[in-house]
Formats: C-alpha cells, structure tokens, sequence
C-alpha cells in the first residue's frame, strides 16, 4: 500500500507538532554533497556527510542514541537548513543552532567548545585547541574527537590544521576540507 503524498506529510507534521519524535532528520543538498541533518528537541544532533557515510547506518545510531522514533520531517529542521544555505551562500560566518552533545565525554564536550570558538576564515592547530581545552599534551586526542564530530561545519573541525598549518584528516575527506576552507577565505586560491 502507498501512502498518498500528502498524508504522508501530514502525518510527519502532526508527529513533530505532537512531540512524538526522539529525533527528525533530513537530507540536504550542499556544494559539498548531501547532508543528512538530524535534530532532537534539545538542539542539532548530528550531521552527516551523506555521499561518504551510509545513510541508513547513522539513522540506527541516532535512533541508539536518543531513541527509536526517529522520522524525516523536514519542518522541524527549517532552521538548520536556513543557517546552512545562509553559510554556503557566504552570508552567515556563525551559527545560533544550538547543539545537542548527549553522550559525548567530558573532554570531547570541551573540546568542542572550544572549537565552535576558532571564528569563521581562521584555522587553529590541534594542539592549540588542546591547550584551550586544558589539556596541552592531547593533541592527538582533540584529533579523534574532529573525527568524531558529531556536527561538523556547525561545530567548525574543519578550520582545525596541522601543526604545520597543513590539512590533515577530516570526516568529509581533505576536498570538503579545502573546500570549505576557500568558502570562507581561510585559503588562498
């Protein structure tokens, strides 16, 4: 049986209106691929470069996370879309969404404190996000906590270089990296 289009969307608003969902997602179309941008009631929980990562994967883990009934309404995420077309357009250089960190480790919250703090067209090391972070000998682990951002481009990891000042690691490949850095005239082209 299918269901007709509009009773489909219906049903998605009644459900975010009603408070019924653990989490709404959505994907979104970017100059650097597909998002897929989920949100809790709390603030944006995640979001996913959808051309690397299998969608369906990250929904289960969202849904581990925060709980099962996790469904694509995109009314609930009009915000977040706004302010990520507002960035790629090169109109917003930072971000009100609040952000839901549940289930990240202290220092992993730290840490990303601190980096939503590296301003829009600059870049930081990650031993100077260590440091910021109370921990100067943990570059290596502010490493793997930009590997696991759950937010990036909201929560900036991509403006986080090597010591050298050189692009190392990111989530949505070096490309997306560099892209994003030019986007915002951290780079030279």
């Amino acid at each position: 049986m299918t269901v007709p289009t509009d009773l489909d969307r219906r049903f998605r608003e009644a459900a975010v209106r009603a408070s019924l969902l653990d989490a709404a997602y959505d994907v979104v179309e970017s100059p650097v691929g597909h998002l897929l941008v989920a949100a809790t009631d709390r603030g944006l929980l995640r979001i996913s470069f959808s051309d690397r990562f299998d969608p369906e994967e990250t929904l289960e883990e969202i849904a581990r996370a925060v709980g099962p009934r996790v469904l694509r309404a995109t009314g609930a995420l009009d915000e977040a879309h706004r302010e990520l077309d507002e960035y790629f357009a090169g109109r917003r250089h930072a971000f009100d969404l609040p952000v839901d960190l549940r289930g990240q480790p202290t220092f992993s919250v730290a840490v990303l404190h601190e980096l939503a703090q590296v301003p829009y067209g600059s870049t930081a090391t990650y031993g100077e996000l260590a440091a910021r972070a109370g921990r100067p000998r943990a570059a290596r682990a502010v490493g793997m906590v930009m590997n696991r951002n759950p937010v990036p481009i909201v929560l900036p990891c991509h403006r986080v270089v090597g010591a050298s000042g050189s692009l190392v690691g990111y989530a949505g490949g070096l490309e997306t990296k560099e892209r994003l850095l030019r986007l915002e005239g951290a780079l030279l082209t």
